[in-house]
């Protein structure tokens, strides 16, 4: 069975080669446009990792990892944010909050590949 990944994102072009990109690899996708979205689509559909992008409407991507790694029923969910802010602070205060991995844009499609593939043991 194909692994589950949900792309949190809010600008269409990035949803879009990252949900070509993550098919191409026989990975199932499901999209998310806002943070309060991302929090109820990991939730419903149980996904096996979240690419999640720190700036977003409605939730940021922070406030949604947070609020994922607190919740028992979620816990084993892989969270690699992604993120155009790629500060030392911000990649401090994601891996604090519980994401699993962080990756900066514009980042190499084959690292990213790499990346997910090492997150879910693939």
């Amino acid at each position: 069975m194909a692994k589950k990944i949900l792309i949190a994102d809010d600008e269409q072009n990035i949803v879009i080669s990252l949900e070509f990109l993550m098919k191409r690899e026989g990975f199932e996708v499901v999209v998310a446009n806002d943070g309060e979205e991302a929090a109820r689509r990991i939730r419903s559909d149980c996904p096996d990792l979240v690419l999640l992008d720190v700036m977003m409407p409605k939730k940021s991507g922070f406030e949604v990892c947070q609020e994922i790694k607190a919740d028992p029923a979620m816990a084993a969910v892989r969270i690699l944010m992604l993120t155009a802010k790629g500060r030392d602070t911000e990649v401090a205060k994601g891996l604090a909050l519980g994401a699993d991995a962080y990756m900066t844009k514009p980042f190499s499609t084959k690292e990213l590949v790499e990346k997910v593939r090492g997150l879910l043991g693939a």
